[in-house]
């Protein structure tokens, strides 16, 4: 895989490919589901539909249990160090493995599997740009069945700046340095949707950015494309960038677009959303963007 990839983060179907063969390869199907429930979703595995079809010799990653603090009742929480290296290892990948994430649902499961794996350290991990969809109107062949791994040996290096907890965000409120971005639909983030997270509205001071600005048909934009769509938000211009969403999940396409186009003082808030509503003293607010 070239450094031109791994530097892009993202890899076209083509050019996977072609490197199918290669020994040091893992690539991994982060497929999740979400069904609405009476709050937010409820996530369900893309392990069956990874039978039917998947990308040759890839395997199936289950972010759900085997890469998430279960312990918490928020859902995607990131894991202990020493728990994510145990996952990792047990998936099969080692610190020089070269790691592509794909998914069969929306491209926000490849990008928070990438975001763990780059805040594990892991200096070798791209994305399936456009995911399973992409790869078959490519016309390029899938298989059936169960595919694994030999054990890794991934030694575990976090990166900690990649994420935040939820002191940093009411931290962040009112400080001019730091952007505070929503990647909700506008309606969610307003409070106008039917559809919440236990209270409406967003965090106060937070700006909105819906992931689904950064993307094209399942696709990241060009470079230039989201250079425009961050700038227009005042995005690349903050010193510091926190993106949440509901879960931690969404916020990740927000967040690999600011590393798309070389804004690295980048973060995400890991409980979000589902986090944040449980402490009824932390702001809210309601209404547009203004931003």
């Amino acid at each position: 895989m070239s450094d031109t990839m791994r530097h892009n983060y993202l890899v076209e179907p083509k050019r996977l490919a072609e490197q199918l063969n290669d020994d040091s390869l893992r690539v991994y199907d982060a497929t999740v589901f979400l069904r609405p429930a009476d709050r937010g979703y409820r996530a369900e595995s893309g392990l069956s539909e990874y039978k039917e079809r998947h990308v040759p010799g890839s395997a199936f990653l289950d972010q759900i249990h085997d890469i998430s603090d279960t312990s918490t009742g928020l859902g995607f929480t990131l894991p202990a160090p020493d728990h994510l290296q145990t996952a990792l290892r047990g998936a099969g990948i080692s610190n020089h493995d070269q790691v592509v994430f794909y998914s069969s649902s929306h491209i926000m499961w490849a990008t928070r599997a990438w975001w763990l794996l780059h805040y594990a350290g892991h200096e070798h991990v791209v994305v399936l740009n456009g995911g399973l969809s992409a790869w078959q109107a490519a016309e390029l062949t899938v298989e059936r069945g169960i595919n694994h791994y030999p054990k890794g040996t991934m030694t575990v290096n976090p990166r900690t700046e990649r994420f935040v907890d939820t002191a940093a965000v009411i931290s962040a409120i009112g400080d001019v340095d730091v952007c505070t971005v929503n990647a909700l639909s506008p309606d969610v983030y307003s409070g106008e949707s039917k559809m919440s997270y236990g209270r409406k509205g967003h965090i106060s001071g937070s700006i909105n950015l819906h992931y689904d600005d950064l993307l094209d048909d399942g696709r990241f934009r060009e470079s230039v494309e989201l250079e425009v769509v961050l700038r227009a938000k005042g995005i690349l211009d903050a010193g510091r960038v926190i993106a949440y969403c509901g879960g931690g999940i969404s916020a990740t396409i927000d967040a690999f677009a600011c590393l798309l186009v070389d804004k690295n003082e980048v973060a995400v808030y890991d409980g979000s959303m589902s986090e944040w509503v449980k402490d009824e003293s932390l702001p809210m607010s309601m209404g547009t963007d203004t931003g």
